[in-house]
């Protein structure tokens, strides 16, 4: 995730700056293994070399912030990071406003991978 998206997100959710890149790290590291059930489950609206781009439920982040323990403005500054994620790869491929939309109902999530399809640790 670019550098941009990661201040504001981290502006908005009251975590350090600096923190932002550590805990997508670990989001990463518990979402790559999991990108098969994510193609399984979700919508992918987007899929390029190095991430794929899935809508989720509106809760998902709960879950994954259960898991991994994040905190309650860790959990917001990651949900953040990944919507930012979401609508700039919207701009980038024409599809803004269609994203914009169904971020109002779904969450948004955005998993690394390597160019084979394969997980990543890479965000």
């Amino acid at each position: 995730m670019e550098g941009t998206a990661l201040v504001k997100t981290a502006a908005l959710a009251s975590v350090p700056a600096a923190r932002v890149p550590t805990l997508l790290a670990r989001v990463q590291a518990d979402l790559g293994p999991r990108v098969e059930a994510y193609r399984r489950r979700y919508e992918r609206i987007a899929a390029e070399p190095d991430r794929e781009t899935f809508l989720v439920e509106p809760d998902h982040w709960e879950t994954v912030g259960d898991r991994i323990g994040l905190s309650e403005r860790e959990r917001d500054a990651v949900a953040r990071a990944h919507e930012a994620a979401v609508e700039r790869i919207g701009s980038g491929c024409g599809r803004r406003e269609e994203f914009d939309t169904a971020l109002e109902i779904r969450s948004g999530v955005v998993i690394g991978v390597d160019s084979d399809g394969d997980d990543t640790d890479r965000d």
